[in-house]
């Protein structure tokens, strides 16, 4: 997706291995890699974290080629994926946050403007989830809402 306010897209940061199949050193199998991410998940952590967790400290690049599944989708499969797609609650609590800074400091004029920005992004993607299925047609966003999240 485009940055919303530069008109650029940015720099991506790493390519994808060209093939599909797991590589010859990972020594994992779907079962491992399956049980691991549930451990993580179990941990505390996001579908992004567990991704870096696993290749960072296990060596697995990719899950799709060893399990046939991505994270999200083991995740659902073991009933522990999140309510609010990850993206989305990083941005609630980041209007959270900013709500709760504005309430101290009342005549910052550059925090109204980034929380302006963040709840637009929110609307955006919120939009998005509702047509995509992922959220349902009554989930709205409310700053108060966002709090508990």
């Amino acid at each position: 997706m485009a940055r919303l306010y530069s008109g650029k897209r940015g720099k991506s940061g790493s390519t994808r291995p060209l093939s599909r199949k797991p590589p010859s050193w990972c020594k994992y199998n779907a079962e491992e890699v399956e049980a691991l991410v549930v451990k993580l998940a179990k941990e505390g952590n996001g579908p992004s974290t567990i991704g870096t967790v696993l290749r960072d400290r296990y060596a697995i690049p990719l899950t799709k080629p060893i399990t046939g599944k991505t994270i999200k989708e083991i995740l659902q499969a073991s009933g522990i994926a999140p309510k609010v797609p990850e993206d989305l609650e990083v941005l609630l609590r980041k209007a959270d946050s900013t709500k709760r800074y504005l309430e101290k400091n009342k005549s910052d004029k550059m925090g109204k403007r980034s929380l302006t920005r963040v709840e637009s992004k929110i609307y955006r993607l919120v939009k998005y989830y509702k047509k995509a299925g992922i959220l349902p047609p009554q989930w709205e966003y409310k700053l108060m809402a966002a709090s508990v999240i």
